[in-house]
Formats: structure tokens, C-alpha cells, sequence
């Protein structure tokens, strides 16, 4: 059967799947839907998240788990190193990229999508973990230039759709330029915008907007 991918273009994570199945030029089917508690979806996503996969034996959550997944299938180009050390680091940079950086900026999403401003109390407690989660970031990518080093991989598509909107939203939020501060940041996303996956997703999101 061909891949359903579960989910919506505003989603950061959907578009990072997208991305790798349409690098992979693998067939899929988008199935455009919000995060919800509905019985119907959450047999398909149990905690009601998105994105979601369904494939031939069942479906599948998590962007990690959907991208190793994807990978082991064997179509198309690897975005992992061969070496077993070095895909070790690629996935290191991963989890920095979620844990350190998404994950604490996802607290101030609410001012940049829905126009909540976020309060003081939150700014205080959230910048803290940016800064040392961008710090952290910095140790560990070289940049040469792609995030791990010369060959591109999956930590690229992570950064590609996480990083930009932890920018955006220290720069909304916080008042907080971290492009400006980070100019490899902007430079690695130019890049990463010339390819054709990368250009499809940003369309489609746009057209959804």
C-alpha cells in the first residue's frame, strides 16, 4: 500500500517526514488533519499527535521513529552516515535539536501562532534553557558545511524545520535576535532551501496557511 502521512503543513515535524519521503522519492498520500482526541484518530496516534504514518503492517508515531523507519526500507539515498560512530553523532544532534532547542522555544509558540503573549514569568524561566540549549547546539555543530559535516543527513532536515521557528519565536517573544547572533544558522537554512523537497513542503505550507 502507499504510505498515508497523518498530519498538517504547520506542523514542523510532518514537515520534516515529508521532506525525507520526498528526498527518498518514495509514494505517499497526505492525509491532512489537526491534533485531536477523537477515538477514530487516536487509534491511529494514541496520544492524538501529529505527524502520524500509516504503513502496510500499521501505523506508526513519532518523527524519529517515521524517519528511521523510512530509512530502513532501503528506497532511495541514506541521509545516515555509514560509519556507525558517525550516525551515532548524527542522531546526537537530533535529540539537541529537540530536546535542547524545540522543545523549551514550543513553550512560546502561543505568541507566535495564536498571538498569547507569553508572560513575564515564562520569558524569565525559558530563555535560560535557550541559551543553553543554543550553546550546547554550537558546540556540536561544525557547519562544513552541513550540521554533522560535509554529507547531508537527517539532522539537517531536523534543524531546517525546528531551528527557524525557535528564531522565530525568541525574536517574537523575547525580543531576542538570534539570527543575528547565529549567522550560520541562516546561511546552513539558504542552503537547505535550494532543494527541491525542502521548496515543495515551504509551498504547500504556504498555500495552507
Amino acid at each position: 500500500m502507499t504510505i498515508k502521512l497523518y498530519g498538517m503543513p504547520l506542523s514542523n515535524y510532518y514537515n520534516m517526514v515529508k521532506t525525507v519521503l520526498l528526498e527518498k522519492g518514495m509514494d505517499f498520500e497526505e492525509m491532512l488533519i489537526l491534533p485531536n482526541q477523537e477515538s477514530d484518530f487516536l487509534g491511529k496516534s494514541p496520544m492524538g499527535k501529529v505527524p502520524a504514518m500509516e504503513t502496510e503492517k500499521g501505523f506508526l508515531t513519532e518523527t524519529g521513529v517515521m524517519i528511521d523507519y523510512l530509512d530502513s526500507l532501503g528506497q532511495g539515498e541514506s541521509f545516515y552516515p555509514a560509519d556507525p560512530f558517525e550516525k551515532a553523532k548524527v542522531q546526537e544532534m537530533i535529540r539537541y535539536l529537540e530536546l535542547y532547542v524545540e522543545l523549551p522555544a514550543r513553550r512560546l509558540y502561543g505568541e507566535v501562532f495564536f498571538g498569547r503573549p507569553a508572560s513575564d514569568e515564562l520569558k524569565k524561566e525559558v530563555k535560560p534553557q535557550l541559551e543553553k540549549g543554543f550553546a550546547s547546539f554550537n558546540r556540536l555543530a561544525k557547519f562544513s558545511p552541513y550540521l554533522c559535516g560535509e554529507q547531508l543527513t537527517y539532522a539537517d532536515f531536523y534543524f531546517r524545520f525546528s531551528m527557524n521557528l525557535a528564531m522565530t519565536a525568541c525574536k517574537r517573544a523575547l525580543d531576542w535576535d538570534v539570527a543575528a547572533a547565529m549567522p550560520r544558522n541562516n546561511e546552513l537554512i539558504a542552503r537547505l532551501d535550494e532543494r527541491a523537497s525542502i521548496q515543495r513542503v515551504l509551498a504547500d505550507q504556504k498555500k495552507k496557511a
